[in-house]
């Protein structure tokens, strides 16, 4: 693909991304909110310098964590912009951060929304995180002097081999970055094979999060009202389809006295997973209520955002979802860093190394599909010498990678 073609496609394709958001507000009306940022028009202004950090939803938001707060300290001259393209995103942003920060949506890759963006904020350092890379983004910062850093970056096979299709306009891209600074070795390989040549291996950021003290607040808050006395089985981040897989895995097993909370990754799939509940007559109620749950209840719907690690910290052993089908798997590291027993299932390529790190170190176990997994969670319930070994093992984890922060501020000279 040339870059000429791409930006025609994408002025085709104007009309379908409008519809798409359409569709979505279906589910998430905030997707129709602040729809002329997506085209570069923005009302807020930034009065010093800014620093514009991009990460497109919820993950790379607290992902970045760490990172906005080190650049908030050491630059208190400098205004701090996060760029979100999801509406989740850009409310997770405003939960960490508040008023102290900008933001609004990253417009689309369209040549004048972009100038608009960039001419509205001229920022003096354009921070990516992970791998959200659009060309003529990357081209026009490049032109202005403000290339494009991509930090916290990974690049699983898959993803490697849908840049290698498009290898002209990849390299091109690639190369405009001023630095790329990956998560893993493995990472920084991929990126080379494709052509990049400024890039440095500085860890993942995502060790580096620590669960706020309110969090562990809530968190016992939410252990009070999901029974002390009752054990509590946490499905994090589930997507598509594993709730179903889960709901029939724990049924076959017979009767399980252990509390199942069930937290959907995208809020807008808190009404389909509650109707999912009742149309196999799974008796549930939902975290929003804020209602202790009785103790016929088999499973509680965590239908709220921001609030993770206190359902983690509530838990007494975790399985980490998007995993159990190929789905690429989620972040396992907030329930390592609080100390709980990880499970995982068998698709992890979005995370591979850091849960392959966690497996070997023994703060993590792998299953194969949702009935090992219920057989799984029963074990460790059962024995909480072990459960605590690998949530204990957890913590030794996530200290052994702490760091990679400030490598990557030493990295890019700020």
């Amino acid at each position: 693909m040339t870059y000429s073609f791409y930006r025609l496609l994408l002025w085709l394709l104007v009309p379908f991304a409008l519809l798409r958001l359409l569709i979505r507000a279906r589910r998430q009306p905030a997707y129709l909110a602040n729809v002329g940022e997506r085209f570069g028009f923005y009302r807020q202004k930034a009065v010093r310098p800014v620093i514009w950090i991009h990460a497109v939803s919820v993950g790379e938001v607290r992902a970045a964590q760490p990172l906005i707060q080190a650049l908030s300290q050491r630059h208190p001259d400098k205004q701090i912009l996060v760029t979100n393209m999801t509406p989740t995103g850009r409310e997770t942003s405003r939960d960490l951060f508040g008023d102290t920060i900008l933001r609004c949506y990253l417009p689309y890759d369209l040549g004048p929304a972009v100038e608009r963006f960039l001419r509205h904020f001229s920022p003096v350092s354009a921070l990516v995180m992970e791998t959200e890379l659009w060309p003529t983004l990357v081209a026009r910062c490049a032109r202005r002097g403000a290339a494009i850093q991509l930090l916290n970056a990974r690049l699983s096979d898959r993803s490697a081999k849908r840049y290698e299709r498009f290898s002209t306009l990849s390299r091109r891209m690639l190369n405009q970055l001023k630095i790329i600074c990956t998560q893993t070795e493995r990472d920084a390989k991929r990126f080379r094979e494709l052509g990049a040549r400024h890039v440095q291996v500085t860890g993942n950021m995502k060790f580096d999060r620590e669960a706020p003290e309110e969090q562990l607040k809530l968190g016992s808050q939410l252990r009070q009202l999901f029974g002390q006395q009752r054990q509590i089985f946490l499905a994090a981040s589930t997507r598509d389809d594993e709730e179903t897989l889960l709901l029939d895995a724990i049924n076959n097993a017979g009767t399980t006295d252990f509390l199942t909370v069930i937290v959907p990754r995208h809020p807008q799939r808190f009404d389909s997973v509650a109707d999912l509940l009742r149309r196999n007559n799974v008796s549930y109620q939902r975290r929003s209520d804020n209602q202790p749950i009785d103790t016929q209840t088999r499973v509680a719907l965590g239908d709220s955002m921001g609030e993770m690690f206190a359902y983690y910290a509530a838990c007494d052993v975790a399985f980490v979802g998007g995993s159990l089908l190929p789905l690429g798997g989620q972040n396992l590291l907030e329930a390592c860093a609080v100390g709980k027993p990880v499970i995982v299932g068998p698709h992890t390529f979005n995370f591979e190394e850091a849960t392959e790190q966690a497996i070997e170190a023994g703060a993590a176990l792998r299953v194969d599909d949702a009935q090992m997994l219920v057989s799984t969670v029963s074990d460790l319930l059962a024995d909480p010498v072990r459960a605590k070994q690998i949530g204990d093992a957890g913590r030794r984890f996530m200290a052994m990678h702490r760091g990679a922060t400030e490598r990557t501020l030493k990295a890019i000279g700020l």
